[in-house]
């Protein structure tokens, strides 16, 4: 008899072997956790929702239509899929792979290299970063959501007190007597009516929409009511109120739903995954019905086949698919760690990413249909009217909702629509931080009211580093996060990640792993990505990125010297602990021979719940010398060979 099998023997184990596993982590369930420590999804479906909430988020919406007619039109969904399908798919499916078979975060996760453990700190350090100002277009959402309960929307026209001479309301098909300017002018006296353009610059006014003064003035507090701008060299001014207490209530209702970690988040995305796709089909039923929705659809999908042969067409659409899919923050590992061993993470990648990717082509015939009708309504060309970013949500599509009948039931839908795909992706990233830190530390949560403590002061911490961006000049802050928080540093991490596992780890033992978790090994075709393909593609991203490279603005006023500081100091910071951490690996374990000894993975490294060792010969003979050295140790200090309860750290709870 072995000693697996004494151990097993003594410790009335029920083994179950792989064969006898269905692979689709269902049957069994009702029974509880198969992970005791960490806890698992409560069904698949959790996951699934959970994945899809994270990767479908904000971008989908206010990024992917603009690059689409942009760059091609339709000829851009040709470098989409490719690049879908040699980086962003490879990628995800990686990511949710190495997560599934440690159950582990993405900073724990690394013993099986310890040489790179800062590359998960690296993604923690970015999303934590990105939860910072991704709650700020949350609480704009709840603000804009309280302001629709009106009779009529507040930035409809120009006759409110923040509105100056420079506002303009297009969608009424008037024409003012005085000036002889088109659209609806704020009354008042303006000695230089005439619009301004690209031939006329001097003399004229520029223009604005009630939309965008109601943003500027009344959310940011950027622009003064008498139309002062907020300059990046003056004071950043006192916290706006309103903005500041939508801020708060974001990160309540962000810690209600995660203070029971992935029971409480696994429910909510129930609603916050599914709710989007209701309102995305009835804005598109509605837009449909407008006045000029079909030569916004007809702009956005004409196809132009000779910008393919633009490299820069190929980069936006790498770009997206890289941020879309949300690989390299760490959620796709995080969220994949409370699946249990033998869920189909190859089925669910495959899932996820054709969804994610159809939703930005649907969600660009929803915007489009309403930027048509604004363009036949304002009588500008769509290219004048379309936008992407904060612009779009917050200043051009609600000056659309605002020229529909029954305006604040469709400003409603739509900013209940951005709460809920804000809300699902910083759940995602929140998980990737606590759990991260949780991993670490694990007395964090050794009592519900410890963990629950513990999570409270990370959102507060993480709320009080919002608080500058409410401010009037909070905007170049929240332009340079946007910016830059998530950008060269994504793709190092990426890169990072790829080369250490299969060439550190070894791309050998991985697909093994692989095979022993899902019962087959991932093709060639994976295999040639990982190793070779999205590596070279992500050096491709990066290079031609910086080459590309040109100082950020807003409002057409460039970032000074130190903003610009503050933008590199960012990337470089998180992208540091990769090598911060290989060198502090490396010292720890002495001179000789520490490069070897810190790039070798961990003795307890292997599936979280050890019952699966034995599927794995490798495991098996790990587990082996694991008994045997416990054995040692307890003889030599005369212990009884009790209880078993953990071996080699890692956890043992299949056994129990």
């Amino acid at each position: 008899m072995s000693k697996v099998q004494e151990f097993q023997g003594g410790s009335g184990l029920d083994m179950q072997p792989m064969g006898s596993t269905n692979m689709e982590g269902m049957p069994g369930e009702e029974g509880g956790d198969e992970n005791k420590e960490r806890g698992n999804w409560t069904g698949r479906f959790d996951f699934i929702l959970s994945a899809i909430g994270f990767a479908v988020g904000l971008g989908n919406v206010w990024r992917f239509p603009y690059l689409c007619y942009s760059n091609g039109g339709g000829a851009f969904l040709i470098p989409y899929v490719i690049m879908l399908a040699v980086a962003g798919l490879p990628l995800f499916y990686f990511e949710l792979s190495f997560g599934q078979f440690a159950n582990l975060g993405p900073v724990t996760i690394w013993r099986a290299s310890p040489i790179l453990k800062g590359t998960g700190w690296a993604m923690v350090s970015i999303s934590a970063l990105v939860c910072i100002y991704y709650n700020i277009i949350i609480a704009w959402s709840l603000y804009y959501l309280f302001a629709s309960f009106n009779s009529a929307v507040p930035w409809r026209n120009c006759d409110n007190e923040w509105n100056d001479l420079r506002c303009r309301d297009l969608t009424q098909n008037t024409t003012n007597a005085t000036h002889n300017v088109a659209g609806n002018l704020k009354a008042g006296f303006n000695p230089n009516p005439m619009p301004c353009n690209a031939t006329i610059t001097v003399n004229c006014t520029k223009y604005q929409t009630p939309s965008e003064q109601y943003f500027d003035r009344v959310v940011l507090g950027y622009t003064s009511y008498t139309g002062v701008d907020r300059k990046m060299t003056e004071f950043i001014g006192v916290p706006q109120w309103h903005v500041t207490l939508c801020l708060l209530l974001a990160w309540i209702l962000v810690y209600v739903c995660l203070v029971k970690g992935i029971k409480s988040s696994g429910k909510v995305v129930y609603f916050t995954a599914t709710f989007p796709y209701v309102v995305l089909i009835i804005l598109l039923v509605r837009g449909a019905t407008l006045e000029g929705a079909l030569d916004g659809i007809i702009f956005y999908l004409k196809p132009d086949f000779y910008r393919l042969a633009d490299s820069k067409v190929w980069s936006d659409a790498a770009v997206q698919i890289f941020y879309s899919l949300g690989v390299a923050f760490g959620g796709l590992m995080t969220m994949a760690s409370y699946n249990r061993f033998h869920n189909n993470c190859y089925r669910d990648a495959l899932v996820v990413a054709v969804i994610n990717c159809g939703t930005s082509v649907f969600a660009g015939f929803v915007i489009f249909s309403v930027v048509g009708f604004m363009a036949k309504k304002t009588g500008l060309a769509v290219a004048d009217v379309a936008t992407q970013g904060p612009g779009l949500a917050f200043i051009a599509y609600p000056e659309g909702l605002a020229a529909m009948p029954v305006a604040p039931l469709w400003s409603i839908l739509f900013f209940i629509m951005i709460l809920t795909l804000g809300l699902d992706s910083q759940f995602a990233m929140m998980e990737t931080v606590l759990t991260a830190l949780a991993d670490e530390w694990p007395w964090l949560k050794k009592t519900f009211k410890r963990e629950a403590l513990f999570k409270m002061v990370v959102c507060v911490i993480l709320f009080l580093l919002g608080i500058p961006i409410c401010c009037p000049g909070g905007m170049y802050l929240f332009t340079l996060l946007n910016n830059y928080s998530a950008y060269y540093n994504l793709f190092l991490v990426s890169f990072a990640e790829l080369l250490g596992v299969c060439y550190v780890y070894g791309i050998k033992k991985f697909v093994r792993d692989i095979k022993m978790m899902l019962g087959f090994y991932p093709g060639p075709y994976w295999i040639g990505c990982w190793m070779f393909v999205t590596p070279v593609m992500m050096g491709f991203i990066l290079i031609f990125g910086l080459t590309q490279y040109g100082r950020s603005s807003y409002a057409d006023e460039p970032f000074t010297d130190w903003g610009e500081a503050l933008a590199w100091l960012m990337m470089i910071s998180t992208a540091m602990f990769i090598p911060g951490f290989a060198i502090y690996e490396s010292c720890i374990r002495g001179a000789k021979e520490a490069m070897q000894a810190a790039a070798a993975e961990a003795p307890e490294w292997g599936p979280a719940v050890q019952k699966y060792w034995p599927d794995s010969r490798r495991y098996q003979e790990k587990l082996d010398r694991l008994i045997a050295d416990r054995e040692a140790r307890e003889n030599a200090a005369g212990l009884d060979n009790g209880d078993g309860s953990r071996i080699g750290g890692a956890d043992n709870s299949g056994y129990n």
